[in-house]
């Protein structure tokens, strides 16, 4: 894949036994990023390959990923978002499967072991399995509810790793957030995520949409795999690209009508999707918007 822009890339890492390759882009986001690599050091059931494309890194976070041997690593001066990144990091891969975290998260014991036992359990290879956030203010019916800190000064790790387990949570339909897991074979047939969504606002339920587009039905979030996000630290300070308006114009529909009709995300899992039935009431408000752009 060819750049509009230099971007460096160092392999260091050699493990044939690492389980997912775990991509994280990172956008001066350093304390925040220390917190997520040593919780999936410390909280983690297998050895995994980690990945990080480091945007700018100008405080600190280039001289503080070099200094970590067991972190291959892409770089780029500017700030080229979250889709260029990954796409950058899958260059760097040496496993199986792509693993898309964010840099503000904090994985909780298992939730490794959960993602593999859910991909050896169906023997294949068409599935996008998403785990499962907490968050203290849920954005969404996919997500646990319940504060454990808004930043990392008033992060409560302990009562997070006593409580964690026994938070009520179902597997879910419409798999689309980090962290999310597809195989490698997969990821390549779709072309990983779409770079004219960067800095990357609307780029999972693009990468979502072509999932299905490549026949894929299995969009699971699993419940016992599980991560606490502190919510969108980079998000909010990034320039937001138009994505609503791109996707509509991309796929003739809102994301609205994926999450609910195609994906039905958030309800309870019950077996891949069927196909989409869009109400007609649903289909005339969507032309509406489709002319309005």
């Amino acid at each position: 894949m060819s750049y509009d822009f230099p971007i460096q890339r160092t392999r260091r890492t050699e493990n044939p036994s690492a389980k997912f390759s775990i991509m994280i882009p990172t956008w001066n986001n350093l304390e925040y990023l220390k917190l997520c690599i040593g919780s999936i050091r410390k909280n983690s059931t297998f050895k995994h390959q980690l990945i990080v494309h480091i945007n700018e890194g100008k405080d600190g976070t280039l001289e503080w990923v070099k200094e970590q041997t067991d972190i291959d690593y892409s770089y780029s001066e500017q700030n080229v978002g979250v889709c260029y990144a990954l796409n950058s990091c899958r260059e760097l891969m040496s496993t199986d499967y792509v693993l898309y975290m964010n840099d503000d998260m904090y994985v909780c014991p298992d939730w490794d072991k959960c993602l593999a036992d859910e991909i050896a359990a169906i023997r294949h290879n068409n599935f996008f399995f998403s785990a499962t956030s907490i968050e203290p203010q849920s954005q969404s019916n996919c997500m646990i509810e319940k504060n454990y800190g808004t930043d990392i000064s008033t992060f409560q790790e302990e009562k997070l790793l006593k409580e964690f387990a026994s938070l009520s949570m179902h597997d879910w339909q419409g798999a689309t957030w980090p962290p999310n897991i597809v195989h490698k074979s997969i990821w390549d047939k779709v072309d990983g995520y779409s770079n004219e969504f960067s800095p990357g606002m609307y780029s999972d339920p693009d990468f979502s949409m072509k999932l299905w587009n490549a026949g894929i039905r299995l969009f699971k979030g699993v419940s016992k795999s599980r991560v606490y996000h502190f919510g969108s630290k980079s998000v909010k300070r990034v320039k937001q690209n138009p994505g609503y308006k791109k996707f509509l114009n991309k796929w003739g529909m809102t994301n609205s009508i994926l999450s609910k009709y195609y994906l039905r995300r958030g309800e309870r899992f019950d077996g891949p999707l069927k196909e989409a039935k869009v109400p007609m009431l649903a289909k005339v408000k969507n032309w509406f918007k489709k002319v309005a752009l």
